[in-house]
């Protein structure tokens, strides 16, 4: 059974095959949902013919829906036309596979299940333990505890996860700056960050060297490479500045300072996730495209220092573990199709 997961968010397409092929690229869903459907064909394209697609998304939230139910028969239409004559499948919080019918008529059981599917993958490395996922992309953070291998969570559905703490509308690379703390220290005093979205947390870590340059990466806030010298332009206008104005010394200082406020932030909701845990886990598991955000979060936790810590990019090719979820449904349906006759006579 060749299958292949798809991943489709508001800001990021993500595929991977059930034999470890992956890719992933930006595209802002809602600016042009009505593309959806020839940009996936052009992303399938590149693969064979599956016998089964295998889908999770995050993208029905996107603005352009007036409701999520809208955003999932949207996203599911664009797949099925995307593939014409392939059976497809769609993971969701009760772990297990629905036919789009049934995720058409139970909308809110399909809507934002990708992090589900990663946990009921990579939970089966640890299938005895305490254990916490912590998977930090480029917009949010999920931390989810795992108990005997299987996801154990206060919430399902996003907002019940917002309230818990194991979702956090921040990541490595689109929260925009001022989502991070109202002002910044500089020359002295508190200078108020410009409610704009001048810059982005990419920014931080380009101008602090923690993530490299990529000159033919243009998904930034104002449309230009994300290179350091720009991060740097970006970063002073957050300041209403240009490069005459703040010195690049200054643009380091601030973002060494608003990246200490993120880590921060997330730390505050993973100690919310730990008080609710019957146990402190045994073992950690890291993920997602910014994943050195979570190795430096769990380094730093006093209540951690005793677990072990894997990082799923040394277990997994690196593209893999930047479409994580979109590998982890392709595994779950290969394994699940072949061996369940209920599911197969679902197509």
């Amino acid at each position: 059974m060749y299958v292949i997961g798809l991943d489709i968010g508001g800001a990021n397409l993500k595929t991977a095959d059930s034999d470890g092929a992956a890719r992933s690229m930006s595209f802002e869903l809602w600016k042009t949902p009505e593309l959806l459907q020839s940009t996936l064909q052009g992303m399938l394209a590149s693969y064979p013919k599956p016998d089964l697609i295998a889908v999770t998304m995050t993208g029905e939230l996107a603005d352009c829906f007036q409701t999520k139910a809208d955003g999932v028969n949207h996203i599911l239409t664009a797949v099925e036309q995307a593939v014409p004559g392939v059976p497809v499948l769609v993971w969701q919080t009760g772990a297990e596979f629905l036919t789009t019918e049934i995720a058409r008529e139970f909308p809110l059981l399909a809507a934002a299940a990708n992090w589900h599917a990663l946990a009921t993958w990579l939970g089966r490395m640890i299938p005895d333990q305490s254990s916490l996922l912590i998977d930090i992309g480029s917009t949010t953070t999920d931390l989810i505890p795992l108990k005997n291998g299987l996801p154990v969570t206060e919430g399902l559905t996003d907002v019940e996860r917002l309230l818990s703490g194991e979702l956090v509308y921040t990541g490595g690379r689109r929260t925009p700056l001022a989502m991070l703390e109202k002002s910044v220290p500089l020359r002295g005093q508190n200078c108020p960050l410009a409610a704009e979205c001048f810059a982005t947390t990419a920014d931080l870590y380009l101008m602090l060297g923690e993530i490299p340059e990529s000159p033919e990466d243009v998904d930034t806030a104002d449309g230009r490479p994300a290179m350091r010298a720009n991060a740097f332009a970006r970063i002073a206008r957050s300041v209403c500045c240009d490069t005459t104005g703040l010195s690049e010394a200054e643009a380091v200082e601030i973002s060494g300072w608003l990246a200490v406020r993120q880590q921060s932030q997330i730390t505050e909701s993973l100690n919310q996730v730990l008080r609710q845990m019957d146990d402190l886990p045994h073992t950690i598991l890291i993920s997602g495209s910014s994943v050195f955000l979570a190795e430096k979060i769990v380094r730093s936790h006093p209540q951690l220092a005793q677990a072990t810590t894997t990082n799923v990019a040394e277990i997994f090719d690196r593209s893999i573990s930047d479409s994580a979820c979109a590998y982890a449904v392709a595994r779950l349906a290969a394994e699940r199709v072949r061996f369940s006759p209920d599911v197969n006579r679902s197509q």
